[in-house]
């Protein structure tokens, strides 16, 4: 039975796929001729609804830009990025806008709270932006389940760096979006903060049937995801299922190793 804090709703958009993200042959590059940076350099790749995938690789390898891609942040220089069965690539700017308010959630490192709003102010933004009518029975929900059901009108300022992220997971599920895109969501967290956050973004895949794409260094926040996809200079270098922080960080090891010439001790 799916949490009612995390229920999905609003209507099927486009045909019906087994995929939440697909990302078919994308390129990007940024720059022309000798200073060109190829960040993306033919991608394909389908991520299934209801799973959680971590995306690791060497600094430089394209993490980044491949979330920026997927989430339609930035446009690929060539390729096709499908949300839910529906190319986005074309799409003009408005309608992007409209989409990643409607149907993606964000978390980011740095939290990205507003300070001036509440907490319950800051969950019912992106409904407020997307033109929706503020759903505060469902903000109560979700942000009983994330734990801070007694902090709704406290402001960012007045809590931890923990709960401050807890109320960007908050935030970015208020929506029930199709996709939940995390970047570093545990950088600036303490082990045992970063344990509780990562347990939630489990938790909305596993009893809600959410999406979660998930940009990390960390091979112990990696290991929370069903499979582990690796980037090395802007290519898929394999992947991981059911990874074990140990398996994580060895291949972590060795594309770091080669991605900067040196011995795979050097790289640890």
């Amino acid at each position: 039975m799916r949490d009612a804090g995390y229920a999905r709703g609003g209507p099927a958009v486009g045909p019906r796929s087994p995929y939440a993200v697909e990302l078919r042959a994308v390129r990007r590059t940024y720059g022309r001729g000798d200073a060109a940076v190829h960040a993306l350099c033919g991608i394909d790749l389908a991520l299934p609804r209801g799973s959680f995938t971590a995306m690791m690789g060497p600094s430089g390898s394209g993490k980044s830009t491949f979330l920026q891609c997927a989430a339609g942040l930035d446009r690929p220089n060539a390729g096709a990025v499908l949300l839910g069965g529906e190319d986005i690539t074309g799409l003009g700017e408005n309608k992007l806008t409209e989409l990643r308010r409607s149907r993606i959630g964000f978390v980011f490192q740095s939290f990205n709270l507003l300070p001036s709003l509440t907490v319950l102010q800051n969950v019912l933004l992106p409904q407020r932006l997307a033109g929706q009518r503020p759903d505060r029975r469902r903000a109560a929900a979700v942000l009983e389940q994330v734990g801070l059901a007694g902090h709704a009108r406290r402001r960012p300022g007045q809590l931890s760096g923990g709960q401050q992220q807890r109320v960007a997971i908050a935030r970015a599920l208020v929506t029930s979006p199709e996709v939940v895109f995390a970047d570093e969501p545990t950088g600036a967290l303490d082990t045992a903060t970063a344990r509780d956050v990562l347990a939630l973004l489990r938790q909305a895949v596993d009893r809600a049937g959410a999406t979660v794409v998930m940009v990390t260094h960390d091979p112990v926040a990696a290991s929370y995801a069903d499979r582990v996809v690796f980037l090395a200079d802007g290519l898929l270098a394999g992947e991981l299922r059911d990874p074990e922080p140990a398996a994580v960080a060895d291949r972590m090891v060795a594309l770091t190793s080669a991605a900067t010439g040196g011995p795979a001790g050097a790289a640890a």
